[in-house]
């Protein structure tokens, strides 16, 4: 079940590691705009609410078409979690709007990559799996996490999977990482959670392309580079 369903971008204005970040320029557009076309073009929502404490976040979301009513008032810190900012962005949209939505969807504006095609994949598994929360993630590649080691000041290593030593990568079941691409949740049962974390939440895994999590200077140089490579594939 999805029903009436709201796509809620939470893009708080004191973004510290890169200054601007829910604006700042990515090929063209304000990332956050990524995101708001993303949700417009999947067609899944009646209400696609920005969630800011920044009046010039908002405006460049109306400019872009999101609704943007009301500024964020809470959870607007380094502290809070992004989970407590969607849930009170939630219940400011209801009593706004005066209704309710069935259907709760995060997606962080710093997910550009991320299209419309990917979210309604998303919402298509969840309502499959008659799911109540459900959390996007993808596959470890490359950087295969069962060789990993934590270190200590003399460089000496201490395994997080012993268990994996003397076994060949092939034959590892794959991990999976957690991303703020497209968090999906029953909105009843995540206003009695306050989390996407409830009870049996389950992950949906997505294309590692369309989950880069922009945070700091170099994840933005590294989806500079994915989205140079995957538009030259498409040409």
């Amino acid at each position: 079940m999805v029903g009436k369903c709201i796509a809620i971008i939470p893009a708080r204005g004191g973004s510290k590691r890169i200054l601007r970040k829910n604006i700042v320029d990515f090929f063209g557009k304000p990332m956050i705009a990524w995101t708001i076309e993303a949700a417009q073009k999947s067609g899944y929502f009646e209400r696609i609410l920005v969630s800011t404490d920044d009046e010039e976040i908002a405006q460049v979301a109306r400019d872009h078409g999101a609704s943007v009513p009301f500024l964020r008032t809470e959870c607007a810190d380094d502290h809070s979690p992004v989970s407590q900012a969607t849930l009170t962005s939630l219940k400011q949209a209801e009593a706004f709007w005066d209704t309710s939505f069935d259907t709760v969807v995060q997606l962080m504006p710093n997910c550009p990559l991320r299209t419309a095609e990917d979210i309604t994949q998303a919402i298509e598994a969840f309502k499959s799996k008659q799911a109540v929360f459900q959390i996007s993630c993808f596959k470890f590649g490359w950087m295969n996490p069962w060789w990993a080691v934590r270190l200590n000041e003399q460089g000496q290593s201490e395994r997080l999977f012993p268990e994996a030593i003397g076994a060949r990568s092939q034959d590892l079941p794959p991990l999976y990482c957690p991303t703020g691409a497209i968090w999906i949740a029953r909105s009843t049962a995540f206003k009695e959670a306050s989390s996407f974390y409830g009870p049996g939440h389950v992950f949906e895994p997505m294309n590692w392309i369309a989950a880069v999590d922009i945070d700091d200077a170099e994840d933005l140089e590294m989806a500079t580079a994915v989205w140079a490579l995957r538009s030259q594939k498409q040409n």
